[in-house]
């Protein structure tokens, strides 16, 4: 008797008999876990290998079932920050726990700075979460990030804005997220008509509303992409190490196991690869999330504690990925005939068949085209039917990969070397190179299915606003300033450092005596208020000098009718009656005569894309004071070249009255729930494009592990480690160059089918060059990544054995 038959034969007679058939998977699930646990260093290595693997996939679906709560999380405390205005139009009594707010919001260099002007009525004021006290007058308690930036070399111009006594800082319960910019300053200036009075904070939660059915298809659409690549990730790591597996079952199978019990044992090898994954993936979870709030993507950012799997999705996520390490494991092993001498699969295996592969995507597509969630159907029902459509396509392209690798090499000869052998290794075996590749193709392919299909709706969701930021690039107004204010305004922006030019108004309205409109109400009209400089740039005027009037207005235009029955020449209007409403302050009539010579112009488009019309009014004409309560408007035109030219114009906004409403001109306005899942898509994407490379990275170090022997003989031999690298680069590229070309037929037919759901043409067929790109650059940083083991493992002594 042999060594190896006296070893087979105590293993068998020590072995536990066939258990029966109730306790047969679990008798055979926990012998594959002691394989598992006791396997020695190469044992552990492997599993290591697939607990990282599963670890970072659980830990990237640990993330995405935290963002509801992350949502829900931010937009409680940003709700609940805000004084109460839902009672705006019925405020409560000044009394000793009211205050009086005022939005002090601004803008620098890009970001958003928000805040509020406060001054209590009483002892005992409302307090806004995250404040210990309301700051006095000239005081402000700010957030931890706005704080930093004051306190930084870039915050200069910021600090010549807000030029309030920090006391403190704002709690995380009072901030959006981490690098919130955000204040609270005191004021004793701040009336209840600039802005309101309160007696809490929070309650502005306004319903939202339904969302576009053509953004819910995009929700879909970009769920599933993101997570697709994800689950593809976690099966190949599961399989890590599977030739080796497959080599230890047939030293089962050669001491009496059955085919059943060894693919149970795989499967319960597997399975605990899968459960320390899942412990891994707690753990990175938990790690990184400690760290979340350091970081930012595309301005996004969050608190550790938002980072909070719903509980349902945690519980799905828990069971589903053991669930998918045996069900993957038993998959795999059905092509594989495991006999007592050895694994028939590294003889000649059987061609893979494309009939079975070609009905998936089909009915994928089948589903999409009779959907109906673009005419309106948003139930349950309906968007299962339309993720199932796309989730079919892109699986069907899986399937596919390994179909065309296969079909690609097999009938390649020749050629250098490393070519050579990177083809011959794929003709042996293309299952391990496509399984990781398996991600960049559904990764790519719904890329270009997303980008299409942005650019399909693009319209729909960026509207064009008829602004000319060629003539100006900011607008500021208020609503509340008098006369006197309203000329310094205009005079302080012109002497602002970075503007060539101010288009500033006065504006007011005044009513017609006698002018009777079909209610019996009063005909009104608008007033503007300006130099010949300013009203050039509003209307075309035949000549203009300091004393001149004009009346403004287009015939046919809905306004017409109100300009030629109050402003008339000669006629008489006041100034004083537009603001004596029931509630307002009384006011005597002031009466002031249209000069006779006033003459008619045709209005043109200011800066912002409005024609006025109204009474025109030059400084000589019309005392700006004798206007009680106008506004004022300033459309700035401002030095390009300078880059804090905007920034010096909200400091001079801000000095003069923190509460002036300032904005920029732009050509076109983009819907804001379009692009807060833009901004989404972006940060989703960033995650799984750096899971797909840290998938193949991992995949390509587990195939060197398992060609150790082999490209020790060849080093042995004499073969060139640069013959080598370039070999494991080309086993590499091949299937990703398959890969991608797949992925972009298909990402080009599943983006025609989504915008055929909203019945929308395809622009740019091109769309599809920057993410073929992304591949290659995947190519060359796992490639370099992993040169280093390869290098480790390219020696001679690599032949030892026990």
């Amino acid at each position: 008797m042999t060594v190896l038959e006296e070893r087979s034969t105590k293993k068998a007679a020590g072995s536990p008999k066939a258990p029966g058939k109730g306790s047969g998977w679990i008798h055979d699930l926990g012998l594959g876990i002691r394989f598992a646990v006791g396997g020695g260093r190469e044992g552990w290595i492997r599993t290591l290998l697939t607990a990282v693997g599963v670890g970072l996939g659980v830990a990237l679906l640990l993330i995405a079932s935290s963002v509801p709560n992350l949502l829900d999380n931010r937009s409680d405390r940003t709700a609940g920050r805000a004084p109460n205005f839902t009672n705006h139009d019925a405020p409560p009594a000044p009394g000793d726990n009211t205050l009086v707010y005022d939005n002090a919001s601004s803008e620098y260099r890009g970001d958003s700075v928000g805040g509020w002007l406060l001054r209590p009525d009483g002892a005992h004021p409302p307090i806004p979460p995250g404040v210990d006290r309301i700051p006095r007058p000239g005081e402000m308690v700010v957030s931890p990030a706005l704080k930093d930036l004051l306190e930084s070399p870039e915050g200069q111009l910021l600090r010549e804005r807000l030029k309030f006594q920090i006391i403190g800082t704002i709690a995380d319960e009072g901030l959006s997220d981490p690098h919130d910019l955000y204040m609270y300053a005191g004021s004793d200036t701040i009336t209840q008509k600039g802005g309101g009075r309160t007696a809490q904070f929070g309650g502005n939660r306004l319903p939202e509303e339904p969302m576009d059915p053509v953004l819910v298809i995009l929700i879909i659409l970009i769920c599933v992409v993101l997570l697709i690549p994800v689950a593809i990730f976690i099966a190949t790591a599961v399989r890590f190490g599977g030739e080796r597996r497959d080599r230890r079952l047939a030293a089962l199978r050669l001491i009496g196991a059955d085919i059943r019990m060894t693919r149970r044992a795989a499967a319960g090898e597997s399975l605990f690869g899968a459960g320390v994954g899942l412990l891994y993936g707690a753990l990175f979870f938990l790690v990184g999330r400690q760290f979340v709030g350091m970081v930012q993507f595309w301005r996004i950012s969050a608190f550790p504690s938002d980072l909070a799997p719903v509980p349902g999705l945690a519980v799905l996520i828990l069971l589903a990925v053991p669930a998918c390490a045996v069900l993957v494991t038993l998959f795999a092993l059905r092509s594989v005939a495991i006999e007592p001498l050895g694994v028939v699969r590294q003889g000649r295996s059987r061609k893979r068949r494309l009939m079975w592969r070609l009905p998936i995507p089909a009915i994928g597509v089948g589903l999409l085209l009779f959907s109906d969630i673009a005419g309106g159907n948003r139930g349950p029902l309906d968007v299962a039917v339309v993720a199932a459509g796309i989730i079919l396509i892109l699986l069907g392209m899986v399937t596919l990969l390994p179909w065309l690798v296969e079909s690609v090499v097999a009938h390649v000869r020749g050629g250098p070397v490393p070519w050579q052998l990177a083809f011959r290794r794929l003709q042996l075996n293309s299952t391990a190179g496509t399984r990781a590749v398996s991600g960049i193709t559904v990764a790519v392919a719904g890329g270009i299915a997303l980008q299409m299909y942005f650019v399909g709706i693009n319209d729909d969701f960026n509207t064009t606003t008829g602004q000319d930021p060629k003539r100006a690039q900011m607008g500021v107004m208020t609503e509340s300033a008098k006369g006197a204010l309203a000329e310094r305004m205009i005079k302080d922006f012109r002497a602002t450092e970075g503007v060539t030019g101010v288009i500033g108004t006065i504006d007011s309205y005044v009513l017609g005596a006698g002018a009777l409109d079909e209610w019996g109400d009063p005909e009104g009209a608008p007033v503007t208020y300006g130099t010949c400089a300013t009203l050039r740039e509003l209307a075309h005027l035949p000549g203009c000098e300091d004393g001149d009037v004009f009346i403004s207005h287009t015939e046919g235009n809905k306004d017409a009718g109100w300009v030629t029955k109050v402003a008339r020449p000669g006629k008489q209007v006041d100034l004083n009656e537009w603001y004596r409403d029931e509630g307002s302050e009384k006011l005597e009539p002031q009466l002031w005569t249209i000069p006779k010579d006033a003459r008619t112009v045709t209005p043109r488009k200011d800066p912002a894309g409005q024609e006025r019309h109204g009474i025109f009014v030059t400084p000589g004409a019309l005392d700006p004071a004798k206007l009680p309560s106008a506004s004022t408007t300033a459309q700035i035109q401002t030095d390009e070249s300078d880059p804090d030219a905007q920034e010096h114009v909200r400091n001079t906004a801000y000095l003069m009255d923190p509460s002036l409403r300032i904005w920029t001109y732009q050509m076109t306005q983009r819907d804001k729930q379009y692009d807060s899942i833009r901004t989404s898509l972006f940060v989703g994407a960033t995650a799984t494009m750096i899971l797909i490379a840290a998938s193949m990275l991992v995949s390509q170090i587990e195939q060197l592990r398992e060609r150790r022997k082999l490209l020790s003989v060849l080093v042995a031999f004499g073969t060139r480690r640069s013959t080598l690298a370039w070999s494991i680069l080309w086993q590499t590229a091949i299937p990703v160059a398959l890969g991608t070309a797949l992925a972009v037929m298909g990402g080009l037919g599943l983006g025609r089918v989504m915008l055929h759901l909203i019945d929308k043409e395809i622009t740019d067929w091109l769309i599809f060059l920057p993410l073929a790109g992304v591949g290659a650059a995947m190519i060359a940083i796992v490639t370099l990544l992993s040169l280093p083991v390869l290098w480790r493992l390219m020696r001679p002594d690599g032949l030892r054995t026990e």
